[in-house]
């Protein structure tokens, strides 16, 4: 069975097709990157606009990649929240045609939930219960895959995403748009010790916060100018990044072990920085606990991971109604 995933819950334009739940057959992104760059972040018009000329030249080279026709998909799965409404509404109402037109099944799908099942497509079937730190531009969350494949949250960011973050702090020091790579590009030459940022809510809770830690980082660098002293960025940008990892990495596997779970997925777009890639693999080979991580490409926004959870849906006997609504707001727990 062929599914098709149509994924722009934010800038990204991606068409997706899967086989059977776990064979990747098509992955492709339309980046959208150069028209946000000018105005270092998202513009929400300019990404729905970018979204109506580019899905269907992507959902043809998808299929090109697939060997695959329009005819020979069997079902069309869209993210239908959470995230931008006027992106979100192109990518369902592209859905709910093809799904017309052909005949097909259409599932909506949520988008993190996605996030976490795109480790199917490299890990095989997951084996719930686990627990799952989701953790993207705007979201950051930490979350127990129950047995029924349903969702119970933790724990999330009270304030800024880690995403969300990365690219402020990137902007205030002058790096190109997205942020969260070029920090983590930065970081690579720099010490992470060698600024002592703070991390906040270090206390039992599960929940987040990173409005401080962006704003103790902007005081120092403003501290250091007024003193006329020449900030080393990679050594803040390294300090930066290590104070982020630290509460992530603490306050999932702590949460595992309370849950009394051995299982750690780690999803999102933010999971594709290398430095937080590193600290669970060390951590989780420390406590015997099995991470489970995608591949970067399956990290960022991509269609693929939308055709494998609709694709989980579908074998569920779920289906969605061609009066399905685009939500941004929808919860992944709850």
């Amino acid at each position: 069975m062929l599914v098709l995933g149509i994924e722009t819950s934010c800038d990204e334009t991606a068409v997706g097709i899967v086989e059977d739940r776990f064979t990747l057959q098509a992955n492709v992104i339309a980046s959208q990157v150069e028209l946000h760059a000018p105005y270092g972040g998202v513009v929400p018009e300019v990404a729905a606009r970018a979204h109506l000329d580019q899905m269907l030249p992507t959902v043809e080279t998808a299929l090109a990649h697939a060997g695959a026709r329009i005819g020979d998909i069997d079902a069309v799965a869209v993210t239908s929240g959470p995230g931008l409404m006027g992106a979100l509404l192109v990518g369902v109402s592209a859905a709910k045609g093809i799904a017309l037109a052909h005949d097909i099944p259409l599932v909506g799908v949520n988008h993190l939930r996605a996030h976490v099942e795109a480790s199917q497509l490299e890990h095989g079937e997951l084996e719930p219960p686990l627990v799952a730190l989701v953790v993207s531009g705007g979201h950051t969350s930490i979350v127990v895959m129950e047995p029924d494949g349903g969702f119970r949250q933790l724990g999330s960011t009270i304030d800024d995403a880690a995403g969300e973050a990365f690219d402020k702090i990137a902007r205030f020091i002058g790096l190109d748009f997205p942020g969260g790579p070029e920090i983590d590009r930065l970081a690579r030459g720099g010490d992470p010790e060698a600024y002592a940022f703070p991390r906040a809510l270090m206390d039992a809770s599960y929940d987040m916060s990173l409005s401080g830690l962006k704003t103790a980082v902007i005081r120092e660098l403003r501290r250091m100018e007024a003193a006329g002293v020449e900030p080393d960025l990679a050594d803040v940008a390294a300090s930066f990044q290590e104070a982020i990892v630290d509460v992530q990495v603490l306050k999932t596997l702590r949460a595992a072990a309370d849950e009394g779970l051995d299982q750690v997925v780690l999803a999102g777009g933010v999971a594709a920085n290398s430095r937080l890639r590193e600290r669970f693999t060390q951590e989780c080979d420390v406590n015997g606990q099995r991470l489970i991580i995608p591949s970067v490409p399956l990290c960022t926004d991509n269609g693929a991971m939308v055709a494998a959870s609709g694709s989980n849906l579908l074998a569920a006997g779920v289906t969605s109604e061609l009066c399905l609504a685009a939500d941004p707001n929808l919860a992944l727990a709850g």
